[in-house]
């Protein structure tokens, strides 16, 4: 958030002006236009401005002393005399001035800079750069003298090049200091504001000049309030007292209705990154460009949240994420309005997120409701405001549509962040005709179809008390795995030949019981994730192989038995539709064993089942009600029922002659 009193005013050029009447606080100098501003500045620089350079003294002394030191015992073929004038040549040139040649050949071709500041002894002195000599000019300007003309050709042989070495040097300080007293003699404003003046009022038109107001009203503002560093610790102190205020009513929303998720870190964590994440996101936006404000896909927090948690929890993270958004924009009531429409519109028509194109027609009606309710709230009070002059915000709004599309890649990104499973996951893990699941069809077909059974009759339970359906059908496709690994021990994998009649009672529980820890494990090599591995371990609870557990103790009836062999590690469920699977999957592997089938068979089987369940105390650690299971039990007789139907004997066809031929 800014460390401003006020959000930076935002505008659109040949808009009316919505927000109230805009009256100056004090003095405001009008910014020029930027462009303007640049050209007069160029202009100036052009006419105004003369580079500075240094002369070295030393440098020409040290050239000529080292002229002289190298050929102090003369040159063969060339006379003292000769050599002496090449000195006195060489230090004439210097005290003209010797500039490096890109140097030189740079201030010739710029018209405007056909003169430099000199300095010599901290005296500047104004020198056309005709009057000084380039490196090449010089060394060519050595042999033109009269005293060395005859002797070039001998002279040139040698390296006199070396000697002649620039010493006006440009001044880079000095130079930049020059441009920058220039830019300070251009005033930057074009006008001023007085206090109490008026600078635009509602349903004025915003035209360059309005603009310009505006903009330095806004400059004003900001500067006021950081010159002031009370202001800053009180504007910072408000920010963060408005956006704990916002997290605690979330945390105190969970508390009261949804309390098991302060229980789960993975919740917590989704949440608030969620609303934290496209806060900051929206703030970023709103520094660089105000009028963007619809541009960034707020939906995405409550679309992740009713997919992931529930509407309820995804309706209250939306309107926190949107106050906490609407603090750093201008038109806050216009903001709210939109975007809590379109919370709305993302909660009631998004159930599920089970194929790409529902994120299509999802990104569409949220589009259109954020279109149809920002156009309202615009023309609602203000007649002078025209379609045309929202065309901005029109195409913002349609850019957040576009950036909706990045819920389903989203997706699976916050589900390996959060540990948590789509929709979209779960029917990829519930295809029979790929990995573990078609391995399990093959090589324990009566467990696969077991599974379907218990899939089928889990789902249509988990429909009609509010459970997620698709979960726990996936869940009961994965929950029999672990029998992958000796399928033949199972009665429904069996075809007449039973490996337990050579086991003892203990050895048969034993093998029966390690398909748990055997589906675990193969759940594991296989990447199946934790809350379908969860339906694993509790599809039998800590209950007890009662038939292996009652065979042995017909054999031993006069012994206290320890039952820890023949009972399952457990956990019992700890969710609903752990425990939908524990029924589903309990009655319809006993209804296998009936020996007739009717609505009192089915019904006397049901009720004993689940009872017994209850009675264990399987279902006390899982949010379901004795409601549910009432429905649970319904749900099952009926399916059942339907399942195991009787059908009609068809009639033999008679071959007695005496029959007669119907026509």
């Amino acid at each position: 958030m800014p460390n401003t009193e006020k959000p930076r005013l935002t505008y659109e050029l040949g808009n009316p002006w919505t927000s109230p009447q805009l009256i100056s606080p004090g003095e405001i100098l009008i910014k020029k236009d930027p462009k303007i501003l640049e050209q007069e500045q160029n202009e100036a620089i052009k006419n105004e401005y003369i580079p500075y350079y240094s002369i070295s003294h030393s440098i020409a002394e040290t050239q000529i002393n080292a002229f002289r030191k190298q050929y102090e015992k003369g040159i063969p073929g060339i006379s003292a005399y000769c050599i002496q004038s090449l000195a006195d040549i060489m230090s004439q040139m210097y005290e003209q001035g010797i500039m490096a040649q890109d140097d030189y050949t740079s201030l010739l071709g710029n018209d405007s800079l056909s003169q430099i500041l000199v300095i010599d002894n901290n005296i500047a002195t104004k020198k056309y750069v005709k009057e000084c000599l380039s490196v090449k000019k010089a060394y060519e300007n050595l042999f033109k003298d009269k005293r060395v003309e005859k002797e070039k050709a001998l002279l040139m042989q040698y390296n006199l090049n070396e000697f002649i070495v620039p010493n006006v040097i440009f001044d880079a300080d000095r130079s930049e200091q020059s441009k920058h007293d220039i830019l300070a003699t251009i005033p930057t404003n074009s006008g001023i504001i007085k206090p109490g003046q008026e600078i635009i009022n509602r349903g004025d038109i915003i035209t360059d000049e309005k603009a310009k107001m505006i903009d330095s009203y806004n400059d004003f503002i900001d500067v006021q309030s950081s010159n002031n560093t009370v202001n800053i610790l009180r504007t910072n102190g408000i920010q963060w007292l408005y956006v704990m205020t916002l997290f605690l009513l979330m945390m105190l929303y969970m508390q009261f209705f949804r309390s098991d998720y302060l229980t789960k870190k993975r919740s917590l964590n989704m949440l608030f990154f969620l609303i934290t994440a496209f806060a900051v996101l929206n703030s970023v936006i709103v520094h660089f460009d105000p009028r963007n404000i619809y541009i960034l896909p707020i939906c995405l927090v409550p679309m992740f949240i009713r997919v992931f948690l529930d509407s309820r929890t995804a309706f209250m993270a939306h309107i926190i994420t949107v106050l906490i958004c609407s603090a750093v924009v201008s038109e806050k009531f216009d903001y709210i309005y939109v975007q809590t429409i379109a919370g709305v519109v993302t909660i009631c028509g998004l159930r599920t997120i089970a194929k790409r194109s529902k994120m299509f027609v999802n990104a569409i009606y949220i589009t259109i409701a954020c279109l149809l309710s920002y156009t309202l709230i615009k023309f609602l009070g203000n007649k002078d405001i025209t379609f045309d002059t929202l065309r901005h915000s029109y195409i913002t709004i349609f850019v957040n549509g576009i950036l909706l599309l990045l819920a389903y890649p989203l997706m699976f990104f916050v589900e390996r962040l959060f540990g948590f499973i789509s929709p979209v996951t779960l029917i990829e893990l519930s295809d029979t005709n790929r990995g573990i699941l078609r391995e399990l069809s093959e090589r324990a077909p009566g467990t696969f179809q077991h599974s379907i059974m218990v899939g089928n009759l889990a789902a249509a339970i988990a429909s009609e008390i509010g459970a997620k359906s698709l979960m726990v059908r996936t869940g009961a496709l994965y929950h029999d795995i672990g029998k992958l690994r000796r399928p033949t021990f199972f009665t429904e994998n069996q075809s007449g030949l039973n490996p337990h009649t050579r086991l003892t009672p203990q050895a048969s529980a034993k093998v029966i019981i390690s398909h748990i820890s055997d589906g675990i494990e193969k759940a594991k090599e296989n990447g199946v994730p934790d809350v379908l591995r969860n339906f694993i371990l509790t599809h039998h609870g800590n209950g007890v192989t009662k038939y292996f557990y009652n065979v042995y103790k017909n054999e031993h009836p006069n012994e206290d038995i320890d039952d820890t062999p023949f009972r399952y590690p457990g956990p019992n469920p700890f969710s609903k539709e752990q425990a939908i699977l524990m029924m589903a999957d309990a009655v319809e592997a006993a209804s296998r064993s009936l020996s007739q089938y009717n609505e009192e068979t089915i019904t006397e089987l049901v009720n004993k089942i689940i009872d017994s369940q209850v009675a264990d105390g399987f279902f006390n650690d899982c949010p379901i009600t004795f409601k549910d299971i009432t429905t649970a039990k319904r749900i099952l007789i009926e399916k059942l029922g339907a399942i195991y139907h009787p059908r009609i004997q068809y009639p033999e066809l008679t071959t007695n002659k005496e029959t007669p031929e119907i026509q």
